[in-house]
């Protein structure tokens, strides 16, 4: 495994790279949740990587983790600078092409705007994605506010994040201001070019079968779209039905048609 830190826009992230376990196969590109990490994924980057035999690249976006600590607050666009500037500079500085992203949460909507935008892409697997914003998730993010200002959540997400505060703040009340309630991204979909594994909880506290649907209403250009819908998992899904998760990520990868350049290949060793 290849770890250390890549300095994108300025900035320096932490990452890890997972060596491929098969040949002619995509590089696995991990997007994060509001408030993840690296570490927040746990094993599920290994446990992927050894599954599809996979190169597995994971990161800790600006404010999260290990990467630089947030300076400056969130603006309602910060999803979508993230998808299409931060993460082609991510890719090229890394040198990975044609990825399949799989994204959780913020991280799957952060996909979704890095495809529509005309980015290539492999694949995609969409985790619990947002494309609009529901009052269920305005109801639990608030609840999450309460949480970080009454009980142990702070420590136990320090354990994560270098600045614990600011990388809260920075999601809580960016997601909490009144601008972002007209945060949508259905326009980006009929862009995406790329089969799409969407993936939804039934017991999902941030939002509800609604994104999941739109998604495969709205990506009319896509080759594929398949939707799984989980019982007995919330928010997370590769933490509540890892092993559900990832036999359809390998499924979903074995079935795309990619052609890994020589170059690519080259690089992977």
């Amino acid at each position: 495994m290849h770890s250390g830190f890549v300095q994108v826009c300025g900035r320096n992230l932490e990452y890890q790279l997972i060596p491929a376990h098969q040949i002619n196969r995509p590089t696995l590109v991990l997007l994060h949740e509001g408030l993840g990490s690296i570490a927040m994924w746990r094993d599920f980057p290994s446990r992927l990587a050894t599954a599809t035999g996979c190169r597995t690249l994971v990161y800790s976006r600006y404010g999260y983790g290990q990467s630089d600590r947030l300076v400056e607050p969130f603006g309602t666009d910060y999803m979508h600078r993230e998808a299409r500037e931060t993460l082609p500079e991510v890719l090229a500085a890394l040198h990975i092409e044609n990825p399949v992203l799989v994204g959780h949460s913020d991280g799957a909507s952060i996909a979704l705007l890095h495809a529509g935008a005309g980015h290539k892409v492999a694949g995609m697997v969409v985790m619990a994605p947002h494309c609009f914003v529901e009052d269920i998730s305005i109801r639990s993010i608030a609840a999450a506010k309460v949480a970080f200002e009454t009980t142990d959540l702070p420590a136990k997400l320090g354990r994560y994040h270098r600045d614990v505060e600011r990388t809260f703040w920075g999601w809580n009340d960016i997601w909490l201001h009144p601008d972002f309630r007209a945060w949508n991204i259905e326009d980006c979909l009929p862009q995406i070019r790329c089969p799409i594994l969407a993936i939804q909880g039934e017991d999902d506290e941030y939002g509800t079968m609604a994104q999941i649907e739109a998604i495969a209403a709205g990506a009319t250009a896509a080759p594929d779209v398949e939707l799984l819908k989980l019982a007995d998992c919330r928010h997370s899904a590769h933490k509540d039905q890892t092993v559900a998760v990832i036999e359809a990520i390998n499924r979903f990868v074995e079935n795309l048609d990619i052609a890994v350049p020589p170059s690519a290949a080259a690089r992977r060793e």
